[in-house]
C-alpha cells in the first residue's frame, strides 16, 4: 500500500515538474505577472508592504513633465542632451543613450566621444551630432597631457550653456587620461548648473572620487546591483542591506550630499536623501545589454523636462515643491519598462536593445499623446 501511494506521489510530482517546465504553462504565469504587476494572492512580505507603500503614480508625473507640441516652440526647447562616453572599445552605449533621448522627444542629441570612436557612433545614425574630442592615454604623451585636457575642456565648455543635461558614462571607458578630463568636465557643469545623470564606467569615476558629485542636488546616480554594492562599501562602509533597502538608499544618499540615486532591480528604488519612490511596472525577462543607456538617456530627457515644468509652473502646480531629479528618474523608469514589456511581447527572446528603443515613442504616446 505504502508503495502504491508513494509511486502516485511521484508521479504528481513529475507531472507538476513537467507541467511547470512547459512553454505554455511559463507563457501563462507571464500574462498573469503582466496583468497583476508581478503580485500574487499569497500575503504580501515586509520588503513588498514597504515598496508598495511608496510606489507612485508614474503616468499623471510623465502627462504633466512632457511638453506639449505647438507651432511657436524653436529647436532646442523640448531638450538638449549632451552624452560623454564613447571609446575604441564601447560605441554602442552612447548611441543608445542619445539616440533614447532624440526618440523620447528631445529636439537635440549630441556624443562627445574619442576621436576612434566618433566614426562608428556617426554610422549608426546622422541624427546625433558627434564630437570627436576626447583623448586616452595611448595616443597622449606625458608632456602634452596638460595643453591637451586644456583642449578637451575648452572644446566642451563651447556647447556647456546650450545643454539642458549630461549623461556621463555610457562606453566611457576607463582610461586614466580620459577620466581625468571627465572629471573636469563635471566639475565646470557643476559651475554652470547643469543637470548630471551618471552611468556605467562614470558610476566607477565616481565611487574613486565622491567629491565629484557630493553636495550637488542635480546629479542622479543610476547603480546596477554591483555598482551599489561598490558604492555603499565606497560610501557607507558596509554591505549592502536588502531588508531594510529603502532606508539604505536614504543614508546612501544623504551620506553623498542629497544627490539622487536610481537603485536598479526589481523594482526600482529612488532617494535623494529624503524619501524613497519606487517604480515596480513589470517590464521584460529579457535581459539584453544596453537597457541601462536607454535608461540614463530617458532620465536625462525627463530630468529636463521636470526641471523646466517646474521652473515655469506656477504655485498651484502639484509638482512646484518637487525635486526634478526625483521625478525624471521616476518618469525614466516608468518608460523603459513599459518600452521592454512591449519589445518583448513583439519580439520574444530575441528581443535587442534596438527593438526596445523603438517602443519608446509609442509608450510615451499611449500616456501623453501629441495631440
Amino acid at each position: 500500500m505504502k508503495d502504491g501511494m508513494n509511486s502516485r506521489l511521484l508521479l504528481d510530482c513529475a507531472k507538476s515538474c513537467i507541467l511547470a517546465s512547459s512553454p505554455v504553462f511559463r507563457r501563462q504565469q507571464f500574462l498573469i505577472r503582466c496583468v497583476e504587476g508581478s503580485i500574487d494572492h499569497q500575503p504580501l512580505s515586509r520588503d513588498m508592504q514597504v515598496l508598495r507603500s511608496i510606489e507612485v503614480d508614474p503616468e499623471n508625473l510623465i502627462r504633466a513633465i512632457t511638453p506639449a507640441l505647438d507651432h511657436t516652440r524653436h529647436k532646442g526647447q523640448a531638450g538638449n542632451i549632451a552624452v560623454i562616453g564613447g571609446c575604441r572599445e564601447y560605441t554602442g552605449a552612447p548611441y543608445f543613450a542619445a539616440i533614447s533621448a532624440l526618440k523620447l522627444g528631445a529636439d537635440l542629441s549630441h556624443v562627445f566621444c574619442t576621436k576612434d570612436a566618433a566614426p562608428v557612433i556617426k554610422s549608426y545614425s546622422p541624427e546625433l551630432i558627434v564630437h570627436p574630442v576626447l583623448e586616452e592615454s595611448y595616443g597622449v604623451g606625458e608632456e602634452n597631457k596638460r595643453s591637451i585636457s586644456s583642449k578637451v575642456l575648452a572644446e566642451v565648455d563651447k556647447w556647456m550653456e546650450r545643454f539642458d543635461c549630461l549623461v556621463v558614462g555610457p562606453g566611457l571607458g576607463r582610461d586614466p587620461f580620459l577620466l581625468d578630463c571627465v572629471s573636469e568636465l563635471m566639475r565646470h557643469a557643476r559651475q554652470s548648473n547643469i543637470p548630471i545623470v551618471i552611468d556605467g564606467d562614470g558610476l566607477f569615476l565616481v565611487t574613486n572620487n565622491i567629491d565629484l558629485v557630493r553636495g550637488y542636488p542635480l546629479a542622479v546616480l543610476t547603480p546596477n546591483v554591483n555598482e551599489y554594492k561598490r558604492l555603499v562599501q565606497k560610501v557607507l562602509n558596509s554591505e549592502v542591506n536588502n531588508e531594510d533597502a529603502p532606508q539604505q538608499l536614504i543614508s546612501l544618499a544623504k551620506q553623498i550630499g542629497g544627490v539622487t540615486i536610481l537603485r536598479k532591480g526589481n523594482s526600482d528604488l529612488i532617494s535623494d536623501g529624503n524619501s524613497v519612490q519606487a517604480v515596480s511596472i513589470y517590464g521584460s525577462p529579457r535581459r539584453c545589454g544596453g537597457q541601462g543607456d536607454i535608461l540614463s538617456g530617458s532620465v536625462g530627457v525627463f530630468l529636463s523636462w521636470a526641471r523646466k515644468h517646474i521652473l515655469s509652473a506656477d504655485s498651484k502646480s502639484h509638482l512646484s515643491n518637487k525635486n526634478p531629479t526625483v521625478l525624471g528618474c521616476i518618469a525614466g523608469s516608468t518608460i523603459l519598462r513599459k518600452a521592454a514589456s512591449l519589445a518583448f511581447l513583439k519580439k520574444k527572446r530575441s528581443t535587442v536593445t534596438g527593438d526596445i528603443i523603438e517602443c519608446l515613442g509609442q509608450c510615451l504616446e499611449d500616456i501623453s499623446p501629441a495631440s
